[in-house]
């Protein structure tokens, strides 16, 4: 059967672009060996956060005497909560699968066997272009080998059966530390290592010290500077191994028919284009940006750009926002304050410790940062830490994407009492201009 498109990859970057490229009026197939959804939906953001919320739950049933109302002895029933969060994915995924229709999704390998065909479930699909969408998988240590059992991925500590009594994460990067946040609330005892000087590597270095000062109040053991090497793992029951991830790039035929690549990630140019016109790249699979949003984002301009070649875009968007769901919650969007001048820029901070509603939610710990360009006050970045971080920083990543000013933001009429309000608190000036 011939195609406009065949997708290989249904993660979020494949299923969005075939989405797209459906409603642009192309012929689609989608293949995935794996299940719809890719890593997003069935081994991480969703299933990760369903988790998070049920120990935040857990940690208010615990404080709920503060807010008046009397609990007796909150109990955890994990596997309840492994229940709950496999039927959150299966009605989402069921929900994609309705959306598919008129796209044919086959659940099987793909195999790319020239420019314009590829292999899957005994067939050949013959088609005019191509989009790689393959995602990424967790990074193994060579020297700590994944076993599935006492080491384990992000992937295999999603199927826990039980809540880990000692549990050791390597790596203090976004997944390390929004499981330490998870597990530590659940009553493990977490210790996490981290070889590099700070916990969440390129993150605002402010941001970074805050949660790691409150994780020590919480009882996790934190280590940076540190190699792993340095740690008995007899002394844990459970190793977390958490180092990045690797894109999926193997085992597609993509060296057989000559896509360029790069330390085993796509190569890619402007467009989204490899080094062959009709084949295109798109998410993890490209070694960018590792994040849900920004796959989906590559995905439906890929699909744009197949659909018309003749008015390509590109995908330059950098105002990515990075949210991480540990407790409290983090989000950054733009540029760093150490990246800039100090005598160029203004910083505006405000800490929730201020904010009514951090004091209604008994969730005052963080603070919000906002800079901007001293001469022409526009925000170029943003870093927050406290309650509702990964929502708010949605309004300071529409300002960055518009070249707002820091004044008109100042401005605007935020609703008290609320969170965002915090925003228009950071960017009050001392003097009242």
């Amino acid at each position: 059967m011939d195609y406009d498109l065949v997708v290989i990859g249904a993660g979020w970057a494949g299923f969005n672009a075939a989405i797209k490229a459906k409603g642009l009026g192309l012929k689609v197939a989608l293949i995935d060996k794996a299940e719809l959804g890719g890593t997003c939906l069935n081994k991480g953001c969703i299933p990760t956060k369903s988790l998070i919320q049920s120990a935040k739950i857990y940690s208010l049933c615990k404080k709920a005497g503060t807010f008046g109302v009397e609990t007796l002895n909150p109990q955890v029933n994990f596997l309840k909560i492994q229940e709950r969060k496999d039927k959150i994915v299966q009605q989402l995924k069921d929900s994609m699968q309705f959306m598919l229709g008129g796209i044919d999704f086959i659940n099987a390998e793909g195999q790319i066997i020239s420019h314009q065909e590829v292999r899957a479930a005994d067939k050949t699909l013959k088609t005019k272009f191509i989009l790689i969408a393959t995602g990424s998988r967790p990074q193994e240590l060579k020297s700590i080998p994944f076993d599935a059992k006492k080491i384990i991925s992000s992937d295999d500590a999603l199927g826990l059966k039980e809540i880990p009594k000692k549990l050791l994460i390597i790596g203090g990067g976004v997944i390390g530390c929004e499981f330490a946040s998870l597990f530590s609330s659940l009553g493990s005892e977490v210790t996490i290592v981290e070889m590099m000087p700070q916990l969440l590597p390129g993150i605002d270095k402010e941001v970074a010290k805050k949660i790691e000062t409150i994780f020590k109040k919480r009882m996790i053991k934190v280590n940076t500077n540190t190699d792993a090497k340095t740690f008995n793992l007899q002394d844990y029951d459970t190793v977390l191994v958490c180092v990045g991830r690797s894109a999926c790039t193997s085992a597609i035929g993509l060296e057989k028919i000559g896509v360029n690549l790069g330390r085993g990630k796509i190569i890619v140019d402007k467009y989204l284009k490899t080094n062959i016109p009709n084949i295109f790249a798109a998410g993890d699979s490209t070694g960018q940006i590792m994040l849900a949003h920004f796959a989906s984002y590559q995905g439906e301009i890929a699909a744009g750009n197949i659909a018309h070649p003749e008015n390509m875009q590109e995908a330059k968007n950098t105002n990515v926002p990075n949210c991480i769901f540990t407790e409290p919650q983090i989000a950054t969007v733009g540029l760093k304050e150490e990246e800039l001048n100090p005598e160029e820029i203004n910083v505006y901070k405000f800490d929730f410790l201020g904010l009514g509603m951090g004091r209604i939610l008994e969730e005052s710990e963080g603070f919000i940062k906002v800079i901007s360009d001293k001469k022409s006050d526009e925000i170029l970045g943003a870093a927050i830490i406290g309650p509702g971080a990964t929502e708010l920083i949605a309004i300071l990543t529409v300002a960055i994407s518009n070249q707002l000013k820091a004044w008109q933001i100042r401005n605007t009429i935020f609703a008290h009492p609320t969170l965002s309000e915090s925003i228009h608190q950071a960017l009050k000036k001392e003097d009242g201009i």
